[in-house]
């Protein structure tokens, strides 16, 4: 039993067992270090996942009879974490970011404690932060937080859930017991997160009943097609439920008009005397652009470029609306630059989540004592990781003004690559040109650039899908070296129409999101050269500008 003790961090704060756990952590932290090169994607060498690489595990894993010592057991980890990406400054791909000391101050603080969020009598840490972040977050989109209340969860997937069963209950209180009507439908645009498929089908109101609503030049939602489908719902007996209004798009970085669709779907709602539909703004990744609407754009207080306050003033004017929204989110693990899984959710009114809660009697374990009152029956998860501790100290260690500047800088290492892939790649089109943020998708052609062809619908699904092709060899030829550059790219960056063709066609294109606070125009620089080398080696290795 001793050797069992020796595996659980000391009761009583003695000094032996302290060091034996810093010890185990410097290991770890020094040995993972020197794994580390900032012109490499990875720590240390990429492994091959060949064919027989998982079959060799399954056949080769089994617990061990009397366990292994800890040092052996950090040994085992450190030559398991050979070859994970690692976010230096070549890294370009989603926004999987690095994760900063405070947050990882935060998640280990998490860990030690075993924070169970559920109850605060489990984890007053936990809803103490959980209670300060959201209301940091409620004010800093417009909310009231005295009225708003929000929650840690598993992701924007946990969020867009949560907000789909709050649409339901608030519509139809008796769903929770009685099951759903087979008449409600929700609205999209096609770039919004494949999350919400899932909670459709998860919800049973089903996939066929998730209305793909087209989008404009920019990617944004086209509050006219939304209010057209809204009214074929409705004469159709159909019951509109729920809109997604996604607040920076995971590949274009687009930004749905949250007040032009909220006065859309009200006149819609009104003219046919319904009930308001319910909308979330999926502001997972783009609500962190919020830290700029209350920027000082006449005095410039960061000094930043004439080009970057016209980028950061677009996107202020669609970021401003998101209080008009009955929910946000923010997945802090990805640009609040927090340890996966952060996510909070937010609920515009948050006395609606009681709709959710289950009553006293169904949790006779947790929430209904004398003592403890913060109980939050009302999530999705049972048991919750205390991620707001990563969450608020990041908060508190970054400031309005530290994302201010981490965030201008994606911006402004995007708006570069952009003047680089026109110049430099002059058979590529910028496919979210209208589109301001940190991302930019590029999609390559054989000969003529057809981007502008084929966005109105003049291309034929052959000549689309032959470029598609040429797009896809190139993830693969960027996707065999990315451990020298680490891309990203998309298979469904938006849907056109063929000339030919009845149904609307998928577009490839790859993708850079700089998301590493270590990347200079400089590493740009390379990075386009990267990607010119790779287009060469495809089409032949001709001189691209002289060839195109």
């Amino acid at each position: 039993m001793h050797k069992v003790k020796s595996l659980f961090p000391s009761e009583d704060g003695n000094l032996q067992q302290q060091e034996q756990l810093l010890k185990l952590i410097e290991k770890l932290v020094s040995t993972m270090d020197s794994y580390k090169d900032p012109n490499k994607t990875s720590l240390g060498a990429m492994k091959e996942q060949g064919s027989h690489f998982y079959k060799e595990m399954v056949e080769q894993s089994e617990i061990p009879s009397s366990g292994e010592p800890l040092s052996e057991v950090v040994d085992d980890l450190l030559e398991m974490v050979k070859g994970h990406p690692y976010q230096t400054r070549k890294y370009a791909t989603n926004a999987i970011p690095m994760a900063s000391i405070p947050g990882l101050l935060g998640m280990l603080t998490t860990t030690l404690v075993n924070s169970n969020s559920l109850w605060d009598v489990y984890s007053p840490i936990g809803a103490e932060a959980e209670v300060k972040v959201a209301s940091m977050m409620a004010n800093l989109v417009g909310y009231n937080p005295k009225k708003s209340l929000g929650y840690t969860t598993w992701g924007g997937q946990g969020a867009v859930f949560t907000s789909l069963r709050l649409a339901i209950a608030k519509q139809f209180p008796n769903a929770k017991e009685k099951g759903l009507p087979q008449n409600l439908y929700c609205f999209a645009s096609p770039g919004a997160h494949y999350s919400l498929l899932k909670s459709v089908e998860a919800t049973g109101i089903g996939s066929n009943q998730l209305i793909s609503v087209n989008t404009k030049k920019d990617h944004t939602m086209d509050e006219e097609d939304l209010k057209r489908k809204m009214i074929e719902v409705i004469n159709k007996g159909g019951v509109p439920l729920y809109i997604a209004a996604t607040t920076g798009t995971t590949d274009s970085f687009a930004i749905d008009h949250v007040k032009a669709i909220k006065e859309t779907a009200d006149e819609v709602t009104n003219q046919y005397e319904l009930n308001r539909v319910f909308i979330h703004a999926d502001s997972a990744m783009g609500g962190f652009y919020s830290f700029f609407n209350e920027y000082d754009y006449d005095n410039n207080p960061l000094s930043f470029s004439g080009e970057m306050l016209n980028e950061l003033l677009t996107i202020k004017a669609r970021m401003q609306h998101l209080h008009m929204a009955d929910s946000v989110c923010f997945d802090f693990h990805k640009l609040g630059q927090t340890p996966y899984v952060s996510s909070l959710f937010l609920a515009k009114e948050g006395k609606d989540l009681s709709l959710l809660d289950l009553k006293e009697f169904d949790t006779p374990y947790v929430g209904n004592r004398g003592y403890g009152s913060y109980h939050t029956g009302y999530t999705l998860e049972c048991s919750r990781m205390a991620s707001s501790i990563s969450m608020y100290a990041t908060l508190l260690a970054f400031g309005t003004e530290g994302y201010q500047k981490l965030l201008a800088k994606y911006v402004e290492l995007n708006l570069y690559f952009r003047q680089l892939i026109e110049k430099k790649i002059p058979q590529a089109a910028i496919v979210n040109q209208e589109n301001p943020g940190p991302i930019t998708l590029f999609r390559i052609y054989p000969s003529d650039v057809m981007w502008e062809k084929e966005s109105h619908g003049e291309s034929t699904i052959d000549e689309i899908l032959k470029v598609n092709q040429l797009n896809d060899q190139l993830f693969e030829s960027l996707g065999k070296d990315r451990e020298q550059v680490f891309l990203g790219d998309t298979k469904k960056v938006c849907l056109v129409k063929a000339a030919d063709h009845h149904e609307h066609v998928p577009i490839y294109a790859g993708k850079f999101f700089s998301i590493s606070p270590y990347t200079q125009l400089e590493d740009v620089e390379e990075m386009v050269d990267f990607i010119e080398r790779h287009i060469k080696k495809i089409v032949g290795g001709k001189d691209l500008a002289v060839q195109y």
